[in-house]
């Protein structure tokens, strides 16, 4: 069996009118087509007075095999789910204001990439075809750990050491030892 599978995914966009006075649109990632045709850069697929859909890009989506108790993750939350961001393109483009940046099937790494803020990142529900695929990958290649508990070494806590303590410093300000209401002399 393969450590590593890989599927091309077409990541579709929404641009979408909103009422703000500093923003006339607002940019999201609404779903995804697996098996999509390479090289697809923003192919208008709906469009309507408000809401516009295209197929911005084709990325690919990797399961790997050291990565399998993330996925396991993912599909125990009972909705599994692939992730998918998108950030702020090249400002001197003219159409896009924004790019797909990562498509994922590992909330681990989607979490890591919501720790920056720089993208806009949303969980949006797996196709059936996906779901298949990321369950087929999981079956062969996750082995479950057992949780083994760090052993401390034994350490003999009843050794006395009485007016013993580090010998660089003078007997009167030991601090190991224990007062005895005299003042040095």
């Amino acid at each position: 069996m393969e450590r590593h599978e890989a599927m091309p995914v077409g990541i579709i966009v929404q641009k979408r009118r909103i009422d703000h006075p500093w923003q006339e649109w607002s940019w999201e990632p609404v779903g995804v087509l697996p098996w999509a045709e390479q090289g697809v850069r923003w192919r208008l697929l709906t469009e309507e007075p408000d809401r516009v859909r295209y197929h911005a890009a084709t990325m690919t989506v990797s399961l790997y095999r050291s990565d399998t108790e993330a996925y396991v993750a993912n599909l125990e939350t009972g909705a599994p789910a692939i992730y998918v961001g998108i950030r702020e393109g090249d400002p001197e483009a003219e159409e896009w204001d924004y790019e797909p940046s990562f498509a994922s099937l590992s909330p681990y790494e989607a979490q890591d990439r919501l720790d920056s803020a720089e993208e806009i990142i949303e969980r949006l529900e797996l196709p059936p075809a996906m779901l298949e695929w990321l369950e087929a990958f999981v079956a062969a290649h996750h082995e479950d750990e057992a949780f083994v508990k760090r052993r401390r070494d034994r350490v003999d806590v009843d050794k006395v050491e009485d007016g013993r303590g580090d010998p660089r410093i003078r007997q009167v300000s030991d601090v190991f030892r224990a007062p005895t209401g005299r003042k040095p002399q």
